[in-house]
């Protein structure tokens, strides 16, 4: 037997253990700046500040990709919640900034992202597009919230029609079942507006007809 003593083993156990702890509290710190990021790029986009926001998402980017540095070395810190969470941010705000900008999807190859987190960023994307459907609304173009209500109808309907993905995906059918409750609460805003407008066009038809007789009158009476 080797004359190695059971201090000398533990003390290389403890090191290791630190480092890994060091290594955890660093990818920690990185996936909690990378969500900061993708959060406020989602707030640009609302904001039609593009620039900026790519900007942010490339800085994010840069952040998660020390990810799969660690996962050669560390592979069980990569799973956790605060990584998946980043990642999800991250598809969020690439995937509103990809269909405000270009009006179209961008693909989790694209981003570089584990599909699942694709998956259950994408649902998160229908809460950010009833915003825009509301900011819309309040500006009164209404073309642009009827094309945000089609987008978000089309990822929902997308996503219950996976299959058996709908269930394995942990999370994603809760994340389904608030979503729909989000594009009905749309839906009713839309039909709401649309009333409102069709009152308006037809109150300001009326008022020209009104004026329109009474000139018809005058000129009668002269």
């Amino acid at each position: 037997m080797d004359d190695v003593s059971l201090k000398s083993i533990l003390d290389k156990i403890e090191e290791e253990l630190k480092k890994k702890e060091e290594v955890r509290q660093e990818l920690q710190k990185d996936m909690r700046k990378a969500t900061r990021l993708s959060k406020q790029a989602i707030l640009f986009v609302h904001q039609e500040r593009f620039d900026e926001a790519e900007k942010l998402l490339k800085e994010a980017s840069e952040l998660l990709a020390k990810r799969d540095e660690i996962a050669k070395n560390h592979p069980e810190l990569i799973y956790t919640g605060l990584v998946n969470a980043a990642f999800e941010e991250y598809v969020e705000a690439n995937t509103l900034l990809t269909l405000i900008k270009e009006e179209r999807f961008i693909s989790p190859e694209e981003l570089g992202v584990p599909s699942v987190s694709y998956v259950l960023g994408l649902s998160d994307v229908i809460g950010e597009l009833r915003r825009r459907t509301l900011d819309s609304l309040r500006r009164g173009d209404v073309e642009i919230a009827e094309k945000c209500m089609q987008t978000m109808e089309q990822i929902y309907t997308e996503l219950t029609a996976m299959d058996d993905a709908y269930f394995l995906v942990s999370g994603l059918r809760r994340k389904c079942d608030v979503t729909r409750r989000v594009i009905e609460a749309t839906r009713g805003d839309l039909t709401i507006e649309a009333r409102r407008s069709s009152l308006e066009h037809s109150i300001k038809e009326l008022e020209k007809n009104i004026r329109r007789k009474r000139k018809i009158g005058k000129k009668k009476t002269q």
